[in-house]
């Protein structure tokens, strides 16, 4: 029986793919959509089982449980716009990311038995120090047009981040500008222009515009596995990255694309790449392939049915 689950709206492209589970989504909405409060953001194809409610009548609804995707809708949030009954609900929380404080030695926000803390990647919970909370892991579920195919026409490699510039070293700001000075890259996304980029596509239409890029490239020294890589990899795109967090567990090299943590090397990589058309188109056929298997949104959906069913049967098991 579908849910009735109260969330945020806190990453747009995930809150896509998650809604494509068989549930009704309510997304809180305040006037002037601070963070968190967007609810239905321009630029998404979003369903009819999402829906917006404004934040002070969230107290006055029914849900059958709540979703927490940040550390403002666990410590500030609930306590503003959910009832005292409303907070005793089956919960669960998405972790976006890895711990920013320390890498291995920070206590995860939520410590609480009752609460299901949800990794988006085995790296994640490997660094986390998750307390007494259950976890699981479930791994990215991505769509993108069955008619979009790789063609790698243009002998440039495309890179796709939200505020690079402003998230510094974590994202590779400075190492996409290295890079760039060597290789032709074209940088896409939120404040992509402050870097010279093109700015952001909308994300219905990233799947055709980059099919035509000889690769993607992934400067990130350290954060989630991005969706974005997962998008690319579906399209065809052979991945060029960093031997960091979880993209060493999907990138093979000379298969699937290269990952070194040598920067000079991957400079070298994406230059054959450039030169060699075929060997990139080889790449690519076995990056979509992966990703077909890996990153299906069919797999994510069934995973997070069976994450909501043991949040809502409350037989929450800690996992080691």
């Amino acid at each position: 029986m579908p849910l009735r689950i109260l969330t945020w709206h806190v990453h747009g492209s995930y809150l896509y793919y998650l809604t494509q589970s068989p549930h009704q989504f309510y997304l809180p909405v305040k006037p002037g959509k601070p963070e968190g409060y967007g609810g239905r953001l321009k630029g998404f194809p979003w369903g009819e089982n999402v829906h917006e409610i404004p934040a002070d009548e969230v107290c006055k609804q029914s849900f059958d449980c709540v979703l927490f995707q940040s550390r403002r809708n666990y410590l500030q949030d609930q306590y503003e716009i959910l009832s005292e009954s409303q907070r005793q609900l089956p919960r669960l929380y998405l972790e976006h990311d890895p711990p920013r404080e320390h890498p291995t030695d920070t206590r995860h926000i939520v410590d609480d038995p009752d609460v299901l803390l949800v990794h988006v990647t085995h790296f994640n919970r490997l660094m986390w120090d998750s307390g007494a909370s259950p976890t699981c892991v479930i791994e990215h579920g991505v769509i993108v047009p069955d008619s979009v195919r790789y063609t790698g026409t243009l002998a440039r490699g495309i890179v796709i981040a939200n505020g690079i510039r402003s998230r510094g070293r974590r994202l590779g700001s400075d190492i996409f500008q290295q890079v760039q000075r060597q290789v032709p890259l074209d940088l896409v996304g939120m404040g992509a222009e402050s870097l010279g980029g093109l700015g952001e596509v909308p994300h219905a239409d990233l799947p055709a515009f980059q099919s035509r890029y000889r690769f993607f490239f992934h400067p990130v020294r350290y954060t989630s596995l991005g969706l974005a890589v997962c998008e690319a990899m579906m399209v065809g795109l052979p991945i060029v990255g960093l031997a960091t967090t979880e993209l060493t567990t999907v990138i093979e090299n000379g298969i699937s694309g290269y990952i070194d943590t040598n920067l000079d090397s991957l400079v070298e990589r994406m230059q054959e790449l450039l030169q060699d058309s075929q060997q990139a188109q080889r790449l690519g056929q076995n990056a979509r392939e992966q990703a077909r298997s890996r990153f299906g949104i069919q797999r994510f959906v069934d995973d997070w049915n069976q994450a909501f069913d043991q949040a809502m049967s409350r037989q929450l098991i800690t996992a080691p």
